[in-house]
């Protein structure tokens, strides 16, 4: 029997054999994988679009199971209340942004772009120029593992926090507790934006942050942004072949910035005193510039690299192995913690494999 080599469903394009293969496309049947893979004692891995897994060159002996549930329903919508859709978890995600912004439903057009599945952005409260899902997420069902019965979450009850949930909170080694079946979203109903939060976008938008634009043009600038860093997925460009971006912007105390450079951007974090630092300006000035591998005589051989548009992204060049993209991580982490004293945590989930 032919094995399936998890290399050919990861963005990133590395991952050695899956145990078990299986492939759900409706709510019934990722239930019944789910149970008899439980049954059984098999480990479980979720794959839904493969962006945000680092997987073992040595596979992943247990079940993977790929999320492959399609379409949306539309619950209720009007002026008042907006628009209420429910989406299946293997919906693909741009897709459904597209679609939200060609029919005047407002607040994911910021959110643009971004590769992967519908199910699995809740899981870390995706976000990108200043939006997450958070701000519009009403709820999730979820497949509990443990009671071994259908879950619901309010958007209250999933304890957001940046690139965090109760979902990823209870997700171990790729294998989560709560396995989304559905997501809900709340959205009003116009054709302007969300108020822009991120400079960069307002600033191309030619708007001052704060303000609204049009919808089409908002997606329009984030998929051109996001193009430019190499940030939307491209067959042509190795820079796109990646998990995007490998470290989360560090939040550390107010005290601990003190010790940064004048420069270092630095962002309230919370009511408490904490500070969030960009990951990106951290590794440029402990000294990995874009493309930062790409020498044969690099630890990754040359196979794998910073991206040669953005230093957050760690890329195939071609040829590359888990290993190779790790190397390139540990090195990045290791001078930045030298520079800097603050340590990098991964963004991906990271299975077989440690930093």
């Amino acid at each position: 029997m032919t094995q399936t080599m998890l290399s050919e469903l990861t963005t990133a394009a590395v991952g050695g054999p899956a145990g078990t293969f299986v492939e759900a496309r409706t709510e019934e049947e990722i239930i019944d994988a789910v149970r008899s893979a439980d049954a059984a004692g098999d480990n479980l891995l979720i794959i839904g679009g493969g962006s945000n897994l680092l997987i073992s060159d040595a596979g992943y002996p247990g079940t993977v199971l790929k999320i492959a549930s399609q379409g949306f329903t539309v619950n209720s919508e009007d002026s008042c209340g907006g628009v209420s859709v429910v989406v299946q978890a293997g919906h693909n995600w741009d897709a459904l942004v597209e679609h939200s912004v060609l029919h005047a439903w407002s607040g994911l057009e910021a959110l643009s772009g971004i590769p992967g599945a519908t199910g699995a952005t809740p899981v870390q409260n995706v976000g990108a120029y200043g939006a997450d899902v958070s701000q519009t997420i009403a709820a999730v069902r979820t497949w509990d593992r443990e009671r071994n019965a259908v879950q619901t979450f309010t958007n209250s009850e999933l304890k957001f926090g940046y690139r965090d949930s109760i979902l990823k909170q209870t997700t171990a080694e790729g294998s989560p507790r709560y396995v989304v079946l559905t997501v809900e979203f709340q959205l009003p109903l116009g054709r302007m934006s969300a108020p822009i939060r991120y400079a960069e976008l307002a600033r191309s938008l030619g708007v001052e942050a704060g303000k609204r634009a049009y919808s089409n043009d908002v997606r329009r600038e984030v998929l051109r942004l996001r193009a430019s860093k190499g940030m939307v997925l491209d067959a042509s460009d190795r820079d796109t072949y990646s998990t995007g971006s490998f470290f989360t912007n560090p939040i550390v105390s107010a005290a601990a910035a003190t010790s940064l450079p004048d420069g270092a951007p630095q962002y309230p974090a919370g009511n408490d005193g904490l500070v969030k630092l960009s990951a990106a300006w951290l590794i440029d000035h402990a000294g990995f510039g874009k493309g930062f591998g790409l020498d044969p005589a690099s630890v990754s051989g040359g196979r794998a690299s910073l991206s040669t548009k953005h230093t957050l992204a760690i890329t195939n060049r071609g040829g590359a192995s888990a290993e190779d993209l790790i190397a390139i991580a540990r090195e990045v982490r290791r001078g930045v913690v030298e520079r800097f004293g603050i340590e990098l945590h991964p963004e991906p989930l990271l299975i077989g494999l440690t930093l």
